[in-house]
C-alpha cells in the first residue's frame, strides 16, 4: 500500500520492567501512539472509510465526511480525508484541547462546536450527536461513519489483537482495554474469542461513565476515556472483569510512567495502567499482561502533565509519583 496509511498498525509491544517491578509476571504495552495519527484511533479512521469508499457510499471529491469526536479519531478521519481528498466535517465540545484543534485545523478539517452541554446530563456527548444529524441532514452528500455503532470500528482490532499474539508467540493471559466507543475491547475480545483463546479480558472504565456502571453519568476530566451515553457497539458479557478507575488514578498513572519507564503516556493509556496496579494481588504469579496503550502523552501537555492543571484540580499531589523518580535502576 502507498502512501502515509500504509504505515498504520503493526505498532510495538514493548515489555515494561519499572512500572510495577515486584510483579512476577510479564507487563507489556502495546503503544498506538505510533500510528502516523498518534493513536489507535487511525485504526479506526481507515477501516470505516476505506471501505465506504470501496463500497461507493463515499465518493472523494464529492462526499462530505461528518462525525463527532472528542480528539483522537478526529484527527484519524481527517489524514484519511486528506489523503483521499474528501471534505471533513468535525463535531467537537468545550473539552477538545487548542492542541487537537490545531491539529486538526492543518489537516483540513472543518470545526463546528458545540458549547452547550444537554440540559438533562450536563454532558456534550448527546448534544454533539444532535449536531451531527443536523449536519448531515443539512449538507449534500454527507456521510456519517458512526463510530458508536459501526461494526468495522471494532472489526479493525481484529488486527491489535493478532500484532499482540504474533508479537508474543503465544496468547496472553491477561489484556487491558480502556473504554469508550468500546469498538477495541469488543475487536479484541471477538478475536480471541473465535481462536479459542483463554485471554481474559478486563474492560477499564471510567467513574462517571455509564458504560459498565448502571448508576448516572458524572463529570469526567480525561477525554476519550467513559461515555455518558452507552453506545450500540457496547456488549457488557464480553469482558471478563471491569475495573473502574478514576481521573485521579490516570494522571497519577501517567506521571508514574513518567518517573520509572520515561514514557508520555495519554490518559486512557494511565487508565489501563491504574487498573493493573489495582488487579496485580489478584493475578497469578507468572501471568502475561498487556496493556493497550491508545495514544501517548503529547496530547496532555495542558492537562495531565501540567502542574497548574493537576493542582487546580486535585490539589498538591505530586508526592504520589514523586517518590517513583529515584526508584528506576540505571
Amino acid at each position: 500500500m502507498k502512501g502515509i496509511l500504509s504505515t498504520i498498525g503493526n505498532t510495538p509491544l514493548v515489555e515494561l520492567d519499572r512500572i510495577y517491578p515486584e510483579f512476577p509476571g510479564g507487563i507489556y504495552a502495546k503503544l498506538e501512539r505510533f500510528n502516523p495519527g498518534g493513536s489507535i484511533k487511525d485504526r479506526t479512521a481507515v477501516a470505516m472509510l476505506r471501505e465506504s469508499i470501496r463500497s461507493g457510499t463515499l465518493v472523494p471529491g464529492r462526499s462530505t465526511v461528518v462525525e463527532s469526536s472528542s480528539g483522537n479519531l478526529a484527527i484519524g478521519l481527517a489524514q484519511v480525508c486528506r489523503y483521499h481528498g474528501i471534505r471533513f466535517v468535525c463535531v467537537v465540545d468545550a473539552k477538545t484541547t487548542e492542541h487537537n484543534l490545531a491539529l486538526l485545523g492543518a489537516l483540513g478539517a472543518e470545526i463546528v462546536r458545540v458549547t452547550e452541554p444537554d440540559a438533562a446530563t450536563g454532558e456534550y456527548l448527546l448534544q454533539r450527536l444532535r449536531r451531527v444529524r443536523e449536519l448531515v441532514d443539512s449538507i449534500p452528500h454527507a456521510f456519517w461513519p458512526n463510530q458508536y455503532a459501526n461494526l468495522l470500528n471494532p472489526r479493525a482490532h481484529h488486527e491489535t489483537m493478532r500484532e499482540i499474539v504474533e508479537a508474543l508467540g503465544a496468547e496472553p493471559d491477561y489484556l487491558l482495554c480502556a473504554t469508550s466507543t468500546t469498538g477495541t475491547l469488543r475487536g479484541c475480545a471477538e478475536y480471541l474469542r473465535e481462536h479459542g483463546m483463554a485471554t481474559r479480558v478486563v474492560a477499564v472504565d471510567a467513574v462517571g461513565s455509564t458504560l459498565f456502571s448502571d448508576g448516572p453519568a458524572r463529570r469526567r476530566l480525561i477525554p476519550g476515556h467513559g461515555a455518558s451515553v452507552r453506545p450500540p457497539l457496547l456488549d457488557r458479557e464480553l469482558p471478563a472483569r471491569v475495573v473502574h478507575v478514576t481521573d485521579l488514578d490516570c494522571v497519577v498513572a501517567c506521571r508514574r510512567m513518567s518517573a520509572r519507564e520515561a514514557m508520555l503516556v495519554g490518559g486512557s493509556s494511565g487508565a489501563t495502567v491504574a487498573a493493573l496496579g489495582k488487579l496485580i494481588p489478584l493475578i497469578p504469579p507468572d501471568s502475561t499482561c498487556v496493556l493497550i496503550q491508545p495514544d501517548g502523552g503529547d496530547r496532555y501537555l495542558d492537562t495531565i502533565y501540567s502542574d497548574s492543571w493537576v493542582h487546580t484540580h486535585f490539589g498538591d499531589i505530586s508526592y504520589l509519583w514523586k517518590e517513583s523518580e529515584g526508584n528506576a535502576e540505571c
